[in-house]
């Protein structure tokens, strides 16, 4: 079982669960006629890796002649607990969802399992029991956080002086923001004794979030002069923030950051963000393929990583063409 911390949400409530129809095929690719249906609650539309996300996964099961019911959780585990009993009820093929944090799942996906329903975790893991669910498809965190570490020692050289690090964390007791924040302290404690986390705050992966707790990191903390940020829209944000207190976003404050969205590119030509770990949201293709093995009966692999690459500032500008999302 991969464990992770969480929190839980409070009051519970309903969610719209829509449809969306598949584009015209029969043939599910697992040797039947019928056309496989899937659940899908995503966590929300908080970013531009989040809005790409979607779009990969609904673009995906129109093309793989999956009919894909969509709901939105809007940030609410309590939404997404209900939309999968929704799911459940409707006797879906499978269930796949990206939870909004990492605990709290084991009575609901006990019930998938009792239905008889497999579930596939994508982009975050869930702290369960491993039996529960037959695949993540998504990335390794804690290694991006890593990555993020050894782009920060790229981007200071041979630099000498203190290097006093805010952190920019995701939505607190998600799996990104936990092992993130791990890898890259792994990375600063084995090897940067003179690396200090200065100040370290959720701001919810959320361009207005980052904004508003740098905003308070620079009035608490103006000796920070590196910006850990666990992804771009939050960078994007405090970059704002960074340029309405008169002073350089990527030469006052170096910025490092984790996903790969075009803004966050954007903003590397500009110089205004160093380097970015990348984390593809592009999972569309490998979850229905997924579905489709796991319908057929088919061995996959518990946890199906996905490609992923890093970036620094100097990179920027030849890479944005051909960036997907």
């Amino acid at each position: 079982m991969i464990s992770r911390r969480s929190f839980l949400t409070g009051v519970a409530a309903t969610v719209a669960v829509g449809s969306l129809a598949a584009c015209g095929k029969k043939n599910n690719g697992t040797g039947g006629g019928k056309t496989v249906t899937l659940g899908f609650s995503q966590v929300g539309s908080e970013s531009g890796w989040r809005s790409a996300n979607t779009t990969s996964i609904k673009d995906a099961a129109g093309a793989a002649g999956i009919n894909l019911k969509f709901s939105d959780a809007q940030q609410k585990q309590e939404n997404q607990i209900q939309a999968i009993r929704d799911y459940i009820t409707q006797k879906v093929d499978v269930i796949s969802f990206s939870p909004v944090v990492s605990s709290g799942w084991d009575t609901v996906l006990k019930e998938a399992k009792a239905a008889k329903i497999p579930v596939i975790l994508t982009d975050r893991q869930v702290d369960a029991d491993a039996s529960l669910w037959v695949s993540l498809v998504g990335s390794d965190f804690e290694a991006e956080g890593e990555r993020a570490a050894h782009l920060l020692e790229k981007v200071l050289g041979q630099s000498s002086g203190p290097v006093n690090i805010a952190v920019l964390e995701g939505t607190t007791g998600s799996a990104p923001a936990t092992q993130r924040a791990a890898g890259f302290k792994k990375v600063m404690d084995a090897s940067h004794p003179e690396w200090k986390i200065v100040a370290s705050q959720t701001g919810n992966f959320t361009r207005d979030g980052g904004k508003q707790v740098m905003a308070a990191f620079l009035q608490s903390h103006p000796e920070a002069n590196v910006l850990f940020a666990h992804n771009d829209d939050m960078a994007l944000g405090a970059i704002q923030s960074i340029q309405a207190a008169g002073r350089k976003p990527g030469t006052d404050i170096k910025i490092v950051s984790i996903d790969g969205v075009h803004d966050g590119f954007v903003a590397m030509t500009q110089g205004q963000i160093n380097a970015i770990a990348e984390c593809n949201p592009l999972l569309g293709p490998q979850l229905m393929d997924t579905v489709k093995k796991v319908l057929a009966k088919q061995s996959v692999e518990k946890w199906i990583k996905t490609q992923e690459s890093d970036f620094l500032a100097a990179d920027a500008a030849s890479a944005l063409p051909n960036r997907k999302y």
